[in-house]
């Protein structure tokens, strides 16, 4: 959804770029919940649909390994098949 820059953070997440997700609901694709800030861990940009992990595992990934996180952006998605029907391609919404 954005972007967050911070040019005042602590030094154990120097470097990590910071981008703002909110949920969506795989039945009918529309936005639910709250916005959350999450480290980018796979390059992601401002409107891409992405798969996030929050919790203990957002810090299982080479760029968050022993950082304060607790969600981050593990995977950038190509396309969503649900029940037999593409609700989601990248190719389609560029």
């Amino acid at each position: 959804m954005g972007t967050v820059v911070s040019t005042s953070k602590s030094e154990r997440i120097e470097g990590l770029k910071l981008l703002l997700v909110k949920p969506i609901d795989l039945e009918t694709f529309t936005e639910k919940g709250s916005v959350v800030v999450a480290f980018d861990a796979v390059g992601a940009g401002e409107g891409e649909v992405v798969m996030i992990c929050s919790g203990s595992s957002s810090r299982n990934t080479a760029l968050t390994e022993g950082k304060p996180s607790d969600t981050s952006i593990i995977a950038i998605i190509d396309y969503i098949d649900l029940e037999g029907k593409r609700i989601f391609s990248k190719e389609t919404e560029q």
